[in-house]
């Protein structure tokens, strides 16, 4: 093993030796007082090396939370992309899929609309897949269960309407209001008010819920496009570069 010549050796000559050149638990007490003032000294006098450090740590470790995330998704294909009780929307046989994970009472969800509807317009290819994720409190919960049983009771155009109408609605949420809106649309309201509680709705929320859970979605929105998890709110133009760079990699 390595060991120092003498002690005038400077920390950049041994910064600069190969990793497997010198041994540090082989120094002297005295070579390894010196070694750490000189490593001292030149991060003193180069601060501008603390910084790109952090950069390369940062780096790696949005790379290694990105590999985690890839993971979590490869993991949940199935649950996230072919559920089967989910509302598909966009290009159902586009060749990417989106899903969204969200919440009516949002406000981040409700900035996320016209952002992702312009990103369907504009690439006409990608396949969406909306997930009832209520977080945020009773106002939520009964959203969420008043457009699942609309789904089920009434269909897809209907719950696509309702969802629209919930994510611009502004009012307080309660059996009153959710009728006043149903009726408006003309949809069956007591039959949809009725399924409200059921079972089934239920079981499509606590599946979800599950989901969220396992791929560690605390918050909303949040999007996985194909296997990237995308943790908050984006803007249409920045989901189209991933959107693009992921065609790119299957060439």
């Amino acid at each position: 093993m390595f060991r120092f010549a003498a002690p005038a050796l400077t920390a950049l000559t041994l910064i600069a030796q190969p990793v497997q050149a010198f041994d540090l638990n082989s120094m002297t007490e005295e070579e390894r007082a010196t070694f750490g003032e000189q490593v001292r000294s030149y991060l003193l006098e180069n601060p501008e090396v603390i910084v790109e450090a952090i950069e390369i740590l940062e780096q790696q470790q949005q790379q290694a939370a990105a590999f985690a995330d890839q993971e979590l998704v490869q993991a949940n294909a199935d649950a996230l992309f072919n559920d089967g009780y989910s509302w598909v929307g966009g290009n159902p046989d586009g060749d990417i899929t989106l899903v969204e994970f969200m919440d009516y009472r949002c406000g981040y969800c409700r900035r996320a609309v016209p952002e992702v509807a312009s990103l369907l317009a504009e690439d006409g290819n990608i396949r969406l897949v909306i997930k009832e994720l209520p977080i945020l409190g009773d106002a939520s919960v009964l959203s969420s269960r008043f457009a699942i049983a609309t789904k089920q009771v009434a269909g897809d155009d209907a719950y696509k309407q309702v969802h629209d109408a919930l994510l611009e609605f502004g009012g307080d949420v309660s059996d009153v209001t959710l009728r006043r809106l149903s009726d408006g649309l003309g949809l069956d309201s007591d039959a949809i008010l009725a399924a409200m509680d059921s079972d089934a709705v239920t079981e499509e929320i606590s599946q979800t819920r599950e989901l969220a859970q396992k791929l560690q979605i605390s918050g909303t929105p949040s999007f996985v496009l194909e296997s990237e998890m995308l943790r908050g709110f984006l803007p249409a133009d920045q989901m189209q570069q991933i959107v693009d760079g992921v065609r790119a990699e299957r060439g």
